[in-house]
């Protein structure tokens, strides 16, 4: 069993991108994985001023501690990443930025959404790099959910066209990063990695 964070970091008061990071969370529990949510909005951090690591030991805001120690702990992480004028949501931006080190050497997954039809897919291409740049091996599986209110309901049911894609797509890409997460898993354990 995989403990897998999904990150969510939409602020908006009609949010439909909940939908998916609680589909996400809910489907991978239903494959025996330890899923939780990570909402960024929820967890309320403010505009990054000092990174996690820049706090003295044990002076970090409570929110940070907490969640630092969820980061360290998980095998996996998932973002759902939703569309913003091409780019990434800076809700979920921001609550990345406050870690670095937290992040490095378990494998990283993108699902991405949009109101449209091209599924956040300008967005999914920019988490690619920021995430690798932070330290996570991004799988090459991906998610991406066009027209989300009429993909996943109110209850984060698959309905339509778009629910029937998702749910072919999500096999393969969990067991991506399964696979991924197994093998950073048995390399710690074999070898520290180099930094």
């Amino acid at each position: 069993m995989t403990s897998i964070l999904v990150f969510y970091g939409s602020y908006r008061s009609d949010r439909m991108g909940i939908r998916l990071a609680d589909y996400l969370v809910s489907r991978f529990a239903a494959r025996g994985e330890d899923a939780e949510l990570i909402d960024a909005k929820a967890i309320g951090l403010p505009m990054l001023d000092r990174m996690y690591k820049e706090y003295p030991a044990g002076k970090a805001p409570e929110a940070l501690e907490t969640l630092a120690a969820k980061i360290k702990a998980a095998g996996a992480f998932v973002f759902a990443a939703g569309e913003y004028n091409w780019g990434v949501q800076p809700g979920l931006k921001n609550l990345t930025d406050h870690f670095l080190e937290e992040w490095f050497w378990r494998p990283a997954a993108i699902a991405s959404y949009s109101a449209g039809r091209l599924a956040g897919a300008r967005a999914n291409s920019a988490w690619h790099p920021t995430l690798s740049e932070m330290g996570m091996p991004v799988i090459p599986s991906t998610l991406t959910v066009g027209q989300i209110s009429q993909a996943l309901d109110e209850n984060a049911k698959p309905t339509g066209d778009g629910g029937k894609a998702l749910e072919r797509a999500f096999p393969r890409f969990a067991d991506d990063l399964a696979w991924w997460a197994e093998a950073a898993r048995e390399q710690r354990k074999k070898k520290a990695p180099p930094y």
